[in-house]
């Protein structure tokens, strides 16, 4: 069966076999997981280099169809592990298990930061994730504070998986080729099993902070000061920065603050 690549989803084919197999080789780092969850792996550009790993099991999730019917036509080695579902509404312990798992994918541009809110949901069991993404995405994810493109995903993500930026791929790599470059990112959990906070409280003081990210944190998080009960001294020093120059550990140790 021959399928024209196709875009689909935001998600645009690649071309250049070498970005695949550089994607597929950070599995070689890794020993602490036996499976593998690509997300969106349309025609099989990366996941061929994925199965090639010999000592990792292959899973594969594809909501379009005809990208579905060519995995099962040319990759019989995924019979039984082809899902034909959408990732973001998904169990994903009913798909894979109950143990640990990775996931790689050449993520669909306008889905891919839901897709790591997703992972952050399993982050128990999801001790690696590499994947491509829109570039400005992936500098925004693995970026430190101290920058403009630090933000909300950055210390979400970062919470709980040590982040980096691995490589940037050209556009001219892909089947139609993107407006935009890509960039592959790695992220690994970290050790901390949980924040030593209220992780509700904590988003949303992140999200409360950038919202306003233009104001200094003594504006942006007024009205969580005075809704909270505890005597808050706004006056510390933490207060006259803006939110890109916070750590993750300032962010919790202001959630502690804000917590009623």
């Amino acid at each position: 069966m021959s399928v024209k690549p196709k875009k689909h989803l935001g998600q645009h084919f690649l071309k250049d076999e070498s970005v695949s197999q550089r994607i597929a080789a950070q599995l070689d780092s890794f020993d602490n997981f036996k499976k593998v969850l690509e997300v969106g792996p349309g025609m099989g550009a990366l996941t061929k280099f994925l199965l090639a790993k010999d000592k990792f099991e292959t899973h594969v999730v594809e909501v379009d169809s005809e990208s579905v019917d060519y995995l099962h036509e040319n990759y019989p080695q995924l019979h039984g592990k082809i899902y034909s579902t959408d990732f973001l509404r998904e169990d994903l312990p009913q798909l894979m298990g109950a143990e640990p798992f990775a996931v790689f994918g050449n993520f669909p541009y306008n889905i891919s930061s839901q897709i790591l809110f997703k992972v952050l949901d399993y982050k128990d069991q999801i001790p690696v994730v590499v994947g491509m993404f829109q570039k400005e995405v992936a500098e925004r994810i693995s970026e430190g504070p101290g920058t403009k493109k630090y933000g909300v995903i950055s210390v979400l993500l970062q919470a709980f998986y040590d982040i980096d930026y691995l490589f940037t791929v050209e556009k001219e790599v892909f089947i139609p080729p993107p407006k935009v470059q890509s960039g592959v990112i790695r992220l690994v959990r970290n050790n901390v099993k949980s924040l030593d906070c209220d992780e509700k409280l904590f988003k949303r003081v992140v999200k409360t902070a950038f919202n306003q990210r233009r104001k200094t944190l003594r504006n942006s998080l007024k009205s969580m000061v005075n809704e909270c009960e505890n005597d808050i001294d706004t006056t510390a020093e933490i207060f006259n920065n803006r939110p890109e120059r916070l750590s993750v550990q300032e962010f919790i140790w202001l959630t502690q603050q804000l917590s009623v």
